[in-house]
């Protein structure tokens, strides 16, 4: 490759990552976001055919950590290049990821898409360990094609399933915190026993049983908001239930 070439290759590739008019400003010019850039742009200019992320935004505040996720999947799909991505930060991988690995003590737990992994968990621990997660414990009472009877304490309902559990096998429900609605009326009675504002929801702890059930009730502006010590009755869809 002769020197026009590379300095066209260079060109490119500092345009592709948003830093022209910026090619003499040495590093203590550069703010943490553009540096990343620049390290982005040393890797890409090498055509590599895999590359790797080692938790590169981890020194980034929130917010700068929020846009350079973005610009990165946006210049990673425009390159057409594989990436591997490392980090403990849930969000870069939901919003980053075409597929995730979770693992855990070196073992894989799981792999799939980001909505397999939040929606369909295949243990416990994925469950857990991405977003937040209520569990249920119960007994399968019944089972027939792609359906349940599960008894949870003294309640019990029909949810979908196409797992292996058969009638008689202890199971866990999934629930996520924005899948629960509660009222006056539900499935579940209980109490409430904290209820923070959180801007965008009501982020309540609900007593049911000996179990603590986590709700984001969302946009409380327009919705009865439950203090603690009310007692309430707790909902949702069989369709937004799990079962491991």
């Amino acid at each position: 490759m002769n020197k026009k070439e590379l300095d066209e290759k260079v060109k490119n590739i500092i345009e592709l990552v948003g830093l022209k008019g910026m090619e003499v400003r040495y590093p203590n010019q550069l703010s943490g976001g553009q540096q990343q850039r620049v390290a982005l742009a040393r890797a890409l200019v090498m055509e590599p055919g895999v590359l790797l992320f080692d938790e590169p935004l981890s020194n980034l505040d929130a917010k700068l950590r929020v846009y350079m996720r973005t610009e990165i999947r946006k210049i990673q799909k425009k390159v057409g290049i594989t990436a591997i991505y490392v980090t403990h930060d849930q969000s870069e991988a939901m919003s980053l990821s075409d597929r995730i690995i979770i693992m855990n003590k070196g073992i894989v737990e799981q792999v799939g898409t980001p909505k397999e992994i939040y929606y369909t968990p295949a243990t416990e621990f994925v469950a857990d360990f991405i977003g937040t997660a209520n569990f249920l414990p119960g007994k399968i009472t019944d089972a027939e094609y792609e359906n349940v009877t599960i008894k949870v304490d003294d309640v019990i309902f029909n949810v979908p399933y196409k797992g292996s559990k058969t009638t008689g096998d202890s199971c866990k429900l999934v629930l996520r915190p924005e899948a629960i609605e509660i009222g006056e009326k539900g499935i579940f009675k209980g109490k409430i026993i904290s209820s923070t504002f959180m801007g965008a929801f009501q982020d309540y702890s609900i007593q049911v049983g000996e179990t603590i059930i986590k709700c984001e009730d969302f946009n409380p502006q327009v919705k009865k908001v439950y203090e603690e010590g009310q007692e309430v009755m707790i909902n949702f869809s069989k369709e937004n239930v799990h079962i491991i």
